[in-house]
């Protein structure tokens, strides 16, 4: 059996434990009242069971344990780490930890990451530069970088089969690319994470009958910050570094505007709001499967464009353009551009125009031609 087909069957297998498992999930999640109660973050209606990250953590445990036996001490570090941290989401999830504690288990979990070997010792710039060592800062530097992938999953799961769909997307973009780059059990686990997230959206997308709460986002988070190294950045590729930050490209600008947005106003970076990209489609008045898809869109948008970089050749040792990558790259740059400037669009120029309407009713004169609907408050 070739190491492509183990991979897909693996990710296979994740789907169908994680779909298996998360309706008794939700029976347990209620019995214990890990219920969801709308706060200013979310979407959601309200009263749906958590915990649907135990359900993907038996997934990926199943099928890391029957696709990736025996266990080097890389993947054995990624399943303690796993257990780690949906443990301490769950516990998250029904006891509602201060924010502190929730840091500290993210921390303790890279850490476990990194002491069996997730550890990104350097990277390679073009232009000349070179590879780029870390020295001792290569654990750190990664423990700081899987925490973050962590929180940027768990801050874009505010509206049904957000984080699940796009965490499915960019997995399998990374397990294209780990494959090419030769790395295996980068590779598998990315596939793996793929399926989990597949099987929950199952019960996740719109209208949701379950939430993956901190301990599916956190876990995700994670699995995605150890494929990623894993499978590129633990390379001496030239792109390795950007890839991961191009097919992730959504929730990073979604989680860099809201974290600086509460800066600037002095608010805790932890704290609920209503200003991620799916809050603002909602207020321009975008349903919820709409908005979904929409980032869905971007995303597939990026993670294409990330891919084809991987493998199209677009210039000779001469730095000349070869066609016909140059121009199937220029396309899909083009492509992006275009899906940004709707976004782009959307959330900025449709909600100044919808904004202008109401202040016009409000102050009693006549609303201007178009479509819109009272923005909220």
């Amino acid at each position: 059996m070739s190491i492509y087909l183990e991979a897909v069957l693996a990710g296979l297998l994740a789907l169908g434990a994680t779909a298996a498992l998360t309706p008794p999930t939700m029976a347990f999640a209620r019995l214990v009242g890990a219920v969801d109660q709308p706060r200013g973050r979310g979407l959601g209606r309200g009263g749906i069971p958590r915990l649907g990250g135990l359900a993907m953590l038996v997934g990926v445990l199943t099928a890391t344990l029957l696709s990736l036996a025996p266990f080097s001490s890389e993947v054995s570090a990624v399943a303690q780490a796993a257990i780690l941290i949906t443990l301490v989401g769950a516990l998250d999830d029904r006891f509602d930890l201060p924010p502190g504690a929730k840091l500290l288990g993210q921390v303790a979990a890279a850490v476990i990451a990194v002491r069996g070997g997730i550890v990104v010792d350097n990277i390679t710039i073009p232009l000349g530069v070179g590879a780029v060592n870390f020295g001792w800062g290569a654990a750190p530097l990664t423990v700081f970088g899987l925490v973050a992938v962590m929180n940027i999953v768990n801050f874009s799961d505010g509206i049904d089969g957000l984080a699940a769909g796009i965490t499915a997307i960019a997995a399998i973009a990374f397990t294209i690319v780990a494959f090419d780059l030769g790395r295996v059990e980068g590779a598998t686990l990315s596939a793996i994470t793929a399926g989990a997230a597949l099987g929950f959206l199952i019960f996740n997308f719109h209208p949701a009958s379950v939430y993956m709460g901190d301990a599916g986002a956190n876990l995700l988070g994670l699995l995605l910050g150890c494929a990623a190294v894993m499978g590129a950045v633990k390379t001496q590729a030239v792109f390795a570094l950007g890839f991961p930050f191009i097919i992730l490209a959504v929730p990073v600008l979604d989680t860099a505007f809201v974290v600086l947005k509460r800066l600037k106003y002095h608010q805790p970076v932890y704290g609920a709001d209503r200003e991620h990209f799916h809050h603002r489609l909602d207020r321009v008045g975008f349903s919820t499967r709409r908005a979904v898809l929409v980032l869905y869109a971007w995303t597939c948008v990026l993670a294409t464009l990330a891919v084809a970089s991987r493998f199209l050749e677009v210039v000779d040792n001469q730095g000349r353009l070869i066609s016909p990558g140059a121009w199937i790259l220029g396309g899909l740059l083009a492509a992006t551009l275009a899906a940004s400037i709707y976004v782009i669009y959307v959330l900025e120029i449709l909600k100044f125009e919808r904004g202008e309407r109401w202040l016009r009713v409000r102050l009693g004169g006549p609303a201007p031609r178009g479509r819109g609907d009272e923005p909220s408050s």
